[in-house]
């Protein structure tokens, strides 16, 4: 920790004090660390303390390269512009932390947001119910919809973090010929569909904080947030939480949950947007946004848990139907 950040964190808010620090995780690959602060005279608050120099041996999977590590550092720089210029867009539909403050320090980066915790977000899951995954992809909808057909100024041109454009490595060292031919071709159906919007860009599980009943949640981590098409969340945060058969099983009905949200919202939000037009648009697409994301899974990871047989079967029907 910066030997300054008791004093900054004083500045930033007005407290008397840092009474409290403590340690919730480290940031990926070294990059720094998240604290819980409370505060006397303060409400207490979350820190994202980014530390900006190389990390040339620490990521978990052995991708250290000048590429990675710019990434990573704009990531920050996009989710420190989004909590600025954007979050106070989310309604209480897809709640997101109010950003307190933000600065550098020594040139690293400081992201000062609301403790989601006092605010009644506390419930961290391993696993979800159905039910708790209906209420994330509530959060989804009503997120796609606040911000559809906006341009992402500030943010990432194009969202996620494993679409093709910033994954050329792991390009190159995937071992499956037909799904690297049909690379692009997946990438620019996404790029290019109807009805772009904002996508978180990391929608899985872990970045999903739960009220005590499980009926409503808030999302953090928005180091990859940008333009997209909603399915690139949908398919990412299921893969986050099934295994291959209950993907399999559940997936028209968690589909069909997402789109009954997304009607709703966009009736709420942007009534002149034609929902069911979307949403046929949309559908297709879902297929092949879990091909983008498994093309690059297949590069980064060979046997990650989540190369099954759901995974292949969806690449291989869009590689067919592409291939027609």
């Amino acid at each position: 920790m910066h030997p300054q950040l008791h004093h900054i964190l004083c500045q930033l808010t007005g407290a008397s004090a840092v009474a409290n620090v403590a340690e919730l995780q480290r940031l990926w690959s070294g990059y720094g660390e998240i604290l819980r602060c409370e505060l006397d005279g303060h409400e207490p608050v979350v820190v994202k303390y980014v530390q900006t120099g190389p990390n040339s041996d620490a990521h978990p999977r052995g991708w250290n390269t000048d590429l990675s590590h710019q990434r990573k550092l704009r990531s920050y720089r996009v989710e420190s512009y989004w909590y600025a210029h954007w979050a106070t867009r989310c309604g209480e539909r897809c709640r997101v932390p109010r950003c307190v403050a933000s600065t550098e320090l020594d040139g690293d980066m400081l992201l000062v947001l609301e403790d989601l915790d006092a605010a009644g977000y506390a419930g961290r899951p391993d696993t979800l119910s159905v039910q708790q995954m209906e209420t994330c992809l509530r959060w989804l909808a009503f997120f796609h919809a606040t911000f559809i057909g906006d341009e992402p100024k500030g943010l990432w041109p194009q969202g996620t973090y494993w679409h093709l454009a910033t994954r050329p490595d792991e390009l190159e060292a995937l071992d499956d010929q037909p799904l690297k031919t049909a690379a692009a071709s997946i990438d620019s159906e996404l790029r290019e569909g109807q009805f772009q919007t904002i996508v978180h860009g990391d929608a899985k599980l872990a970045n999903f904080c739960f009220s005590p009943r499980g009926d409503n949640v808030a999302a953090v981590d928005f180091q990859y947030v940008g333009r997209g098409c909603g399915m690139q969340d949908v398919a990412y945060f299921i893969s986050s939480c099934l295994c291959e058969e209950d993907c399999e099983r559940l997936e028209e009905a968690l589909l069909t949950n997402y789109f009954a949200h997304l009607r709703e919202a966009l009736a709420e939000l942007k009534p002149d947007v034609d929902a069911a037009a979307v949403e046929a648009s949309w559908r297709v697409l879902y297929p092949v946004a879990w091909a983008d994301f498994y093309r690059f899974l297949k590069g980064w990871s060979p046997g990650h848990w989540k190369m099954h047989r759901y995974s292949e079967r969806l690449t291989r029907e869009v590689l067919a139907r592409l291939a027609r």
